[in-house]
């Protein structure tokens, strides 16, 4: 008997699936079975925020959802941001002329978190942005070109809205 499961989602607007056990992250999934690296695995607890992609429309760590519970959802990771020329997204851009990174490692998870709080609230004050990014950790303490980031891509996007 086969003991792992078939998990059919669509990832950044394509169809794929795989299989795989029944307990396996959804964070070790897009990282081994579909190849999407930029979801990054750091505390593996839900604590840092570096595995946050969207799940159906929704900011959630993939390091504390199985797999199987992504069986027919709509997933946007960080590889998902850009264009499909490869022109980086209003916040891709924004995090690059702010400085709103450093070794890197936090900001796929500001970055969605970031989507999700710019399609909720488009015009964001700085306590709101605060607030979104508060469940993510930056251990370069880049926290100010970060919330800067996120306004300017808030001021750039006000007539368009993010992607």
């Amino acid at each position: 008997m086969d003991p792992t499961i078939e998990i059919r989602l669509t990832v950044n607007g394509q169809a794929r699936s795989g299989r795989c056990e029944p307990r396996k992250l959804l964070v070790d999934f897009l990282r081994e079975d579909l190849g999407l690296t930029g979801t990054h695995a750091g505390c593996e607890h839900g604590i840092c925020g570096a595995c946050t992609i969207l799940f159906d429309g929704e900011a959630a760590r993939s390091c504390t959802t199985l797999a199987a519970q992504a069986d027919g959802a709509e997933i946007v990771t960080v590889e998902g941001l850009a264009g499909a020329d490869g022109a980086l997204h209003p916040l891709q851009e924004a995090f690059r002329a702010c400085h709103g990174l450093q070794c890197g490692f936090c900001t796929p998870g500001m970055l969605m978190l970031s989507l999700d709080l710019l399609r909720e609230n488009p015009s964001p004050t700085e306590p709101e942005v605060r607030e979104a990014l508060s469940g993510a950790i930056c251990r370069c303490t880049g926290y100010q070109g970060i919330v800067d980031a996120v306004l300017s891509a808030a001021r750039s996007t006000n007539t368009e809205g993010p992607r």
